[in-house]
């Protein structure tokens, strides 16, 4: 018999995913909810949505997220933690609010959050507790006692999140041609955002010149970029890009756009590339279309090999990583003693989120709305 684990004080872990069409018809609504209040023409609603008619207007990560809760749950179970697992989105079905009434009447009082984005930025932690203050306030103003909620700590350097996109890049590689794959670059992809937002991510102390969102990201990368040399002997040259960037020209985002950083290596000889989009949960719409449509048509038209490396998606590593996660915030409320689990030279991040941490201080895009924290 497994040892029995202790997620006391808490009595549910709630999945917090951002939400997808799942049908054309759906593709317009779902965008009006991610865009609304902006006073968006139904009509560039329309013409945003083309990423998503090209898959017919089926966005993955519902989907994804299905197979997330199944790796949770499964993992759970096999751990004897006795812990249930709920859905919500935060712009379609499920809907955080109809999902937190649901665990009120299944009488759920401290409730863990696992938000699917792993690093700092507005958009990709405040903003999901806005959503979450939000949703209380709904269901208080109901008559319903709303339940004492705590969002876990960012993930982005747990072994269960780096290790499997570390045997990614290494399974990449392997799929290069022989004779182009020791020069082969990494291109470590996440989601642009405004650099004022970048730079005022994280605690008020670290703001500045990218803020935490850059330094995390480029931490990761480092470390899985070492991890592939210790396994190859090949030391791949690397570079921190981005992609999915939306909004007015005039205002300035994170650069390089992974289409330029492509056609930079071809200009410079180098001889094959492999994109692995660090910044990322899962496989969704800004995955399938960003790099696997519009950067590997780049890549062709450019005459340059190039793989793309999987996201953690519902790798069993990735669900361990959550279980431990939620024992060492438990411990921590319980007054236990806490080992945190982290990689590379930031250690666990915070708790609780600091005054002035990641604060809202640039407009959403108009043109934003595909399956991303940043849209």
């Amino acid at each position: 018999m497994p040892e029995v684990l202790d997620a006391n004080p808490y009595d549910a872990l709630l999945l917090l995913s951002f939400g997808g069409p799942e049908g054309p018809d759906e593709v317009v609504p779902f965008l009006e909810n991610v865009t609304r209040g902006r006073g968006i023409p139904k009509e560039r609603l329309k013409e945003v949505g083309q990423h998503y008619f090209l898959f017919d207007g089926i966005s993955p990560i519902n989907d994804q997220n299905r197979a997330l809760l199944d790796a949770l749950r499964t993992d759970f179970a096999e751990h004897a933690l006795d812990l249930p697992v709920y859905w919500g989105n935060r712009n379609w079905a499920p809907y955080l609010t109809d999902t937190l009434r649901e665990m009120v009447a299944d009488g759920r009082r401290r409730i863990l959050v696992l938000a699917t984005s792993a690093y700092a930025s507005y958009s990709g932690c405040r903003q999901y507790r806005e959503d979450l203050a939000g949703a209380l306030a709904t269901l208080e103003a109901e008559g319903l006692e709303p339940p004492r909620i705590d969002k876990l700590r960012h993930y982005f350097n747990h072994p269960g999140f780096v290790e499997p996109m570390t045997e990614g890049v290494l399974r990449s590689l392997a799929e290069l041609p022989e004779e182009v794959r020791a020069g082969a670059h990494l291109a470590f992809t996440t989601h642009s955002i405004p650099v004022a937002a970048a730079d005022t991510s994280g605690p008020a102390e670290g703001h500045g010149d990218g803020g935490a969102y850059v330094r995390q990201h480029l931490d990761v990368a480092r470390l899985i970029a070492e991890a592939v040399r210790e396994e190859t002997g090949i030391d791949h040259p690397w570079e921190l890009v981005y992609q999915s960037r939306s909004g007015a020209p005039h205002i300035p985002w994170l650069e390089p756009d992974i289409c330029d950083h492509l056609e930079a290596l071809h200009g410079a000889g180098v001889t094959a590339s492999v994109m692995v989009p660090i910044g990322f949960v899962s496989d969704h719409m800004e995955v399938l279309y960003d790099l696997d449509t519009e950067a590997r048509a780049k890549a062709e038209a450019l005459g340059l090999p190039v793989r793309r490396s999987a996201t953690v998606g519902s790798d069993p590593r990735f669900a361990a990583g959550v279980r431990d996660l939620v024992l060492e915030r438990a411990a921590a409320e319980s007054g236990r003693r806490v080992t945190r689990c982290a990689l590379g030279a930031l250690g666990a991040s915070h708790d609780l989120c600091p005054v002035g941490c990641c604060p809202a201080r640039t407009p959403k895009s108009a043109a934003a709305g595909a399956d991303s924290p940043y849209a």
